[in-house]
């Protein structure tokens, strides 16, 4: 096939030039541009034809001459998860000028991580601002996780309960008003609940999410995420020339400053908190052992921990740490609230794993409803954790991954060309059959220690895997079991909508078309 591509593409290059000849006495400039395209297409061709070569090699659909499958991958969210699904284990595509791969099985799977070395994010993600882990490359010359690995150490983690717990019984009450209601979607409720704990605790100030969802700050977090879907779906977008001249770059660039101006104002408040003489003599081990002025208890925020690194020779500018506190911000609340939402109504289509749960934290709280969850009660629930991994099993919150291989790479019999994206398709991988019987069936038993045992480590990986597998795992699924826990104490959840009913959309998560409809009646 490249052959012909190649020959169609010399067809066109003598057509051109016989066209010039035709048109060279009427127009200076046109004969300029017809053989400045002339002299693209070669420049173009020489360094694409290698890489098609290669591709065409691999098992995959049938492509368009020039433009391969760039036509093909350009559909709307609907469609994109059923077509990115399909084909055998590993598919080869190309699109305009570079290569993808897809990955869906863990064998395969494990041996593009073998070259994780190879791996870089994805550079179609920096059209994001750039707040997210699973996406962008560092943008800062220490290694991150060296820093920020630290902030999720169970003695900090154990701070941030409180947050969990406190914004929990928030959304109780919120989800009070739907008690009698016929149906209400879930996700909404759930987002600024994660909205509230992620912003508490990576910058120790509270936006109030819940009680207002119109402020500037909440409008601006949605706003950006509705850009970046349009950008994604929208090839001729993802050009930051062309995107400049659309009414999107406007509200872009307004809802990055409305984030960065609390974000820059957040550092500079807590930078003077930190230097005053009691607190500046803490070492980010103790901080959390003081109390305030009003007797309150002192709480490490994700800023501080940078602060204080950048206070002890890391070269962390202000900007530095607003990137990393934003990424923080966006990673940490979209994935969770598609965890929590997808993980109630599972539990709403299957009331026996509900009572399981609910007969589980009966065990840890007896009939008591109202005490906050410690960092014990949270690690005993080990069924609702099952629960919440079978969620992520059938709807992980990121359903793809996709990085940009910088070298050559022999994967198995085929030799992969450097610049190809590798995309492993974590919505496939969690359905294999040889791993998970019945792989569509929600099933929290798959996750019983019992059944574990021999598992391939790369059969399940919703926070992905290697060097760059999520750093902020425990702090998740802690996060996860208090909201989860702290309403199934007080409502009983039924689902409305079917599972088969339901139309996924795989955007910066995996979302339901239309939300998640659910009832809820109160617990005697």
């Amino acid at each position: 096939m490249s052959g012909k591509i190649i020959t169609n593409l010399i067809a066109e290059s003598v057509l051109l030039t016989k066209t010039v000849k035709f048109i060279s006495g009427y127009s200076p400039i046109t004969v300029f541009l017809t053989a400045a395209l002339i002299v693209f297409l070669v420049i173009y061709n020489k360094r694409r034809a290698r890489l098609v070569r290669l591709i065409e090699k691999i098992p995959g659909p049938s492509s368009l001459p020039f433009l391969g499958n760039a036509i093909e991958l350009n559909v709307d969210h609907d469609d994109s998860l059923l077509i990115l699904s399909q084909f055998g284990s590993i598919i080869g595509r190309y699109s305009l000028h570079h290569g993808v791969l897809r990955f869906r099985f863990c064998d395969s799977v494990a041996f593009s991580f073998e070259f994780c070395v190879y791996l870089h994010k994805k550079s179609v993600y920096l059209n994001l601002p750039k707040t997210m882990l699973h996406t962008l490359q560092p943008l800062i010359h220490f290694t991150p996780k060296v820093i920020l690995t630290p902030a999720f150490h169970f003695k900090i983690l154990d701070d941030f309960i409180d947050v969990f717990n406190e914004q929990s019984v928030i959304l109780t009450r919120k989800l009070e008003h739907e008690v009698g209601s016929e149906a209400f979607n879930l996700f909404p409720y759930v987002t600024l609940c994660t909205l509230d704990i992620v912003c508490e605790t990576a910058m120790g100030r509270s936006i109030c999410a819940q009680s207002n969802s119109e402020s500037e700050y909440v409008k601006a977090v949605y706003g950006i995420g509705e850009i970046v879907q349009n950008r994604q779906a929208k090839v001729w977008l993802h050009f930051d020339t062309i995107f400049r001249l659309t009414r999107d770059f406007k509200r872009h660039r307004n809802y990055i400053n409305t984030l960065h101006g609390f974000s820059n104002k957040v550092i500079r408040e807590r930078k003077a908190e930190l230097s005053d003489n009691a607190f500046n003599n803490n070492t980010i081990s103790n901080i959390t052992d003081g109390y305030d002025d009003l007797g309150k208890k002192k709480r490490l925020a994700f800023l501080d921990l940078l602060i204080q690194y950048s206070k002890n020779g890391a070269k962390l500018s202000n900007d530095d740490i607003r990137e990393e506190v934003d990424t923080f911000m966006f990673e940490g609340h979209d994935t969770t609230s598609a965890a929590i939402s997808w993980t109630l109504f599972l539990l709403g289509c299957h009331p026996e794993y509900q009572e399981r749960v609910v007969e589980e934290l009966e065990s840890i709280f007896g009939d008591d409803r109202e005490s906050p969850a410690t960092m014990k009660n949270l690690l005993d629930m080990r069924y609702l954790e099952c629960c919440i991994k079978d969620a992520l099993r059938l709807f992980p919150s990121v359903p793809m991954m996709g990085r940009s291989i910088g070298e050559d790479v022999q994967i198995g019999e085929y030799l992969v060309p450097a610049g190809t994206t590798a995309i492993i398709m974590t919505y496939m991988l969690h359905r294999n059959p040889r791993v998970f019987p019945k792989p569509e069936q929600f099933n929290p038993d798959n996750f019983l220690p019992e059944n574990c045992v021999g598992r391939h480590p790369f059969a399940y990986i919703p926070f992905s895997a290697g060097p760059r597998n999520c750093i902020g795992q425990k702090f998740a699924i802690l996060e996860e079991k208090a909201v989860i826990s702290t309403v199934l104490r007080k409502f009983k959840i039924e689902a409305v909508d079917r599972r088969e009913d339901l139309t996924l959309l795989s955007e910066l998560i995996l979302r339901p078309k239309g939300g998640l409809r659910i009832k809820i009646t109160k617990r005697d």
